[in-house]
């Protein structure tokens, strides 16, 4: 272990991987937040911590089976020129469920309480499972995502653990902040939401041999943030200049 942690170039790839994982994360991440966001405040902070956990256990445990997921990838499905394999399956069902999660967020933010007029509300222990459910479901998918750029990057095991383990600790760290940042501001939200809509897509085209770079949905939605990031300053620099000068 030490004479592998020795070779400058198991240092670049996991450095490399590392970024990626993190990278990669940031979907979860802005899923587990909003997910979370439904919860009372005192129960935010521990299903972020069980989510991420999961993702932590899963990735590794895939990552311990990597013959296995090779194998996943080998088609059992075939009709006419189109070969469907369970990663295949796993990203559609992954995509489709994000889209939908992502697409009715959206229309409760957009219709707010008047949307489900006589619904009655589940109970805390109901709606934090619920949750947790959700985070595992899509856990399940971007572990699966992020073994395989692993696979891609490092040759060794205990690299790509350590570069997951990093990565997973570099989130939990931002999943608070960042979910405080998008519960205080709900412009940001509909961005985020629109993200995970643009990522289940991404997903579904995976599925159906369709592959585009996720660098391009990196790209635009950090061109959208960097946007609303301008629109909050101007925002308050507005409400900061009206204020009344006692109030300052």
């Amino acid at each position: 272990m030490i004479d592998l942690f020795s070779d400058p170039a198991v240092w670049a790839s996991l450095l490399t991987l590392t970024v990626l994982e993190i990278i990669l994360g940031v979907d979860n991440v802005i899923f587990i937040s909003i997910a979370t966001s439904k919860l009372p405040p005192e129960h935010r902070a521990r299903a972020r911590i069980i989510g991420l956990g999961g993702a932590l256990v899963l990735r590794i445990a895939l990552l311990a089976s990597i013959a296995w997921i090779v194998g996943l990838t080998e088609p059992f499905l075939t009709v006419r020129s189109f070969a469907l394999s369970w990663r295949d399956l796993l990203l559609l069902t992954g995509g489709l469920f994000l889209i939908w999660k992502a697409s009715n967020e959206i229309f409760r933010e957009v219709e707010g309480a008047s949307a489900a007029p006589h619904s009655t509300p589940p109970s805390a222990k109901s709606a934090f499972g619920a949750v947790v459910l959700q985070i595992i479901i899509l856990d399940i998918v971007f572990s699966f995502d992020s073994v395989l750029t692993a696979v891609g990057i490092a040759d060794d095991l205990p690299v790509m653990i350590t570069a997951v383990i990093i990565a997973i600790l570099v989130m939990m760290i931002a999943a608070n902040p960042i979910g405080q940042f998008v519960e205080d501001h709900p412009s940001t939200k509909m961005l985020a939401l629109a993200f995970l809509v643009m990522v289940g897509v991404a997903l579904v085209a995976d599925g159906l041999h369709h592959h585009f770079e996720r660098a391009f949905i990196y790209a635009a939605m950090t061109l959208s943030g960097c946007v609303e990031a301008l629109n909050l300053w101007r925002a308050k620099r507005l409400a900061h200049a009206s204020a009344p000068p006692n109030a300052l």
